[in-house]
């Protein structure tokens, strides 16, 4: 007797948590030239951070489910400074934005529609939940972002309540929504009554500077925001993230409320108190963010301008820490190495040359797709931060992106005779 839900039996291990274990297991063993396949922020996390975590580590009983009411206010000042018009009321403390999206997704009603390619969480969560997963095709040209046409033509595809998935910046490709792009977007949105969970985990790693545009800003009855501290706050193993929810929207609050009491009953209590901080948004947090996001451009820049030296095909990434370069250039001396899918070439990348990515396919993309996800944060956080204002050539601040690039081109050209 099969005891398990075949649900549950489609569903892999996360992509990007199981190349991190492959990559640390093999750089222990001293075969990794480069670890491009996590995007784990390698900074410490701030120091008013950590002064409030330690100074609260005694605090030991359950919070309210929704969160500290402190840091829940802090959060909504947050978003309020962004141009939101929140309140504490509308906002729900989870651990990590990655667990409020699947509580999320598990009470909204309807298919989950979602650009591709597209961060590897959203279509497993869908699966779990044995919602419909509609992946809305992109294509590089266009940075990768969702066309009004595409979304019009799924809505029609899919009548009723639904769901969209926006990610900007957008793990895997680094590309940004701008505001002219989320307002011929919202326009769909309004039209056919489609709920938007506007993914903003990576909001403030921007390279113009500023907040990433939101589409609760252009369409806030419909929107409902999540973000956290993994990303511009560095601390993604602290497991924090927060949902705003518009009051347009309170109808989700209370299934919502009842689904963490029976669930995860509240976020630990030091963890909430050493956020505060975080969404305070005091000078050193901001100056830290201002500094850290810096030093995510200038790494992202220069395996841009390597990848473009290899003349593979790649959008300038604009935010995060990523790039999603297409190998079809090469397409046909890969073919002459065995070499025809995303997931082959990001095998033989690992063992041939000692680079860690992941494939596009794992981001919702044909297995015919040579695209690969690349992370720009294998480096020393702590040492880069403190030396940032020091002149340095990017191949001796980042060594190890440096010596990735290099075998990556040595992969590429040992394949051309």
């Amino acid at each position: 007797m099969n005891r398990i839900n075949p649900r549950f039996l489609t569903v892999k291990e996360s992509a990007t948590l199981a190349i991190n274990q492959r990559a640390r297991a093999l750089r222990q063993e001293g075969r990794l030239v480069c670890h491009l396949g996590f995007g784990e922020s390698p900074f410490p996390v701030p120091a008013p951070m950590v002064a409030a975590l330690k100074a609260h580590a005694e605090e030991k009983a359950y919070l309210p489910g929704e969160g500290l009411p402190e840091l829940r206010e802090a959060a909504a000042n947050f978003l309020r400074r962004q141009g939101h018009t929140l309140n504490a009321g509308n906002i729900i403390v989870g651990p990590g934005s990655k667990e409020l999206l699947f509580d999320l997704l598990a009470i909204l009603a309807g298919p989950v529609l979602v650009p591709v390619p597209a961060w590897v969480s959203y279509a497993p969560q869908a699966a779990l939940l044995g919602k419909p997963f509609v992946p809305l095709l992109t294509s590089r040209e266009a940075g990768y972002r969702l066309s009004p046409e595409t979304l019009s033509e799924a809505c029609a595809a899919h009548p009723g309540p639904k769901t969209l998935i926006i990610n900007s910046p957008g793990n895997p490709t680094g590309t940004i929504y701008s505001l002219d792009d989320l307002a011929a977007l919202a326009e769909v949105c309004a039209r056919e009554g489609v709920v938007v969970l506007s993914d903003e985990i990576y909001g403030l790693v921007t390279f113009a500077g500023g907040p990433a545009p939101s589409m609760a800003s252009l369409l806030p009855s419909q929107t409902i925001m999540t973000i956290g501290l993994s990303k511009a706050f560095a601390a993604g193993g602290w497991r924090l993230g927060l949902a705003a929810v518009p009051d347009a929207l309170g109808t989700l609050l209370p299934p919502l409320r009842a689904m963490i009491s029976e669930t995860f009953s509240a976020v630990s209590a030091p963890i909430q108190y050493g956020a505060l901080p975080a969404f305070e948004f005091g000078t050193e947090i901001e100056a830290f963010v201002e500094t850290t996001t810096a030093i995510h451009c200038a790494a992202s820049t220069y395996l841009f301008e390597r990848i473009q030296a290899s003349e593979l095909l790649c959008p300038r990434p604009e935010g995060a820490f990523y790039l999603f370069p297409d190998f079809e250039p090469y397409r046909e001396s890969l073919a002459a190495r065995g070499i025809t899918t995303g997931t082959g070439l990001a095998q033989a990348l690992l063992n041939e040359a000692g680079v860690a990515t992941l494939p596009g396919e794992d981001f919702g993309l044909p297995p015919e797709s040579l695209t690969l996800r690349i992370a720009s944060v294998d480096y020393d956080g702590a040492e880069v931060l403190a030396n940032f204002g020091k002149p340095q050539a990017p191949e001796e601040r980042f060594p190890h992106l440096a010596a990735g690039a290099d075998a990556l081109e040595a992969f590429l050209g040992a394949g051309i005779s």
